[in-house]
């Protein structure tokens, strides 16, 4: 298991595919073995190439469901490890992945931060089983598993966690980029408040920064999600 991971990123939006694959090139560690635009690609790429370690696994896919590719995988004893990437946030289909043996699963839309730390989590995960002895005691075990899962962020000092739920929500339910005194006005805050929230959240890479011209003034800061 030592050496580089190699990935294959499984979607049907081009341009969310060419994203998802740069991301993967711009972690040390990992590099991408094939990009499939449907379930029967990947498969096609999958058999071509046993040397696939994980997937990254789009679940609405134009020739199925993503599980239905992980239910054929694993019916033909291949282990990959998947890491499922989608909008889905359906209760029934996270319960359905986890039984599928998803490792991690990645709610769009995330930042390349976000990503990052969804891979280096991954990283850690196959270092420790890959160091493990063959005898695993219960700590060992916990420790894989504790793994996979991310440690809970502390925002920094002033940022306020319902704050910051709330000035992501109001980005992501937008129609189109906004600027500070916008996401001001909808969570009813201070401008200069939400601005510093904006700023932290395009520093960690959930969001981005554009310029917005007009009206013969200064351009003006707009935010977006990934």
């Amino acid at each position: 298991m030592s050496g580089t991971v190699r990935v294959l990123v499984v979607e049907d939006e081009e341009l969310t595919a060419e994203a998802h694959a740069s991301y993967v090139g711009r972690v040390p560690g990992f590099e991408v073995a094939g990009v499939a635009r449907s379930a029967g690609e990947a498969a096609r790429l999958l058999e071509a190439d046993p040397d696939v370690h994980l997937i990254l696994l789009d679940l609405h896919l134009p020739d199925g469901h993503g599980l239905g590719l992980v239910q054929r995988l694993r019916a033909a004893g291949r282990a990959t490890d998947v890491i499922a990437v989608t909008a889905a946030r359906d209760a029934d289909v996270v319960r359905h992945a986890v039984a599928q043996g998803v490792v991690l699963y990645l709610v769009k839309p995330f930042g390349f931060a976000t990503f990052r730390a969804r891979l280096e989590q991954y990283a850690e995960y196959r270092a420790r089983l890959e160091a493990a002895a063959q005898g695993l005691g219960q700590d060992d075990v916990d420790a894989l598993f504790g793994s996979l899962r991310p440690a809970a962020a502390t925002p920094p000092k002033g940022i306020n966690p319902d704050t910051l739920r709330a000035v992501v929500a109001a980005l992501r339910e937008a129609d189109a980029p906004m600027s500070a005194s916008e996401v001001a006005d909808v969570v009813g805050a201070a401008r200069v408040t939400v601005r510093r929230y904006l700023e932290h959240l395009a520093d960690t890479g959930e969001l981005e920064r554009g310029q917005r011209y007009g009206g013969g003034g200064r351009p003006e800061v707009e935010y977006r999600p990934h």
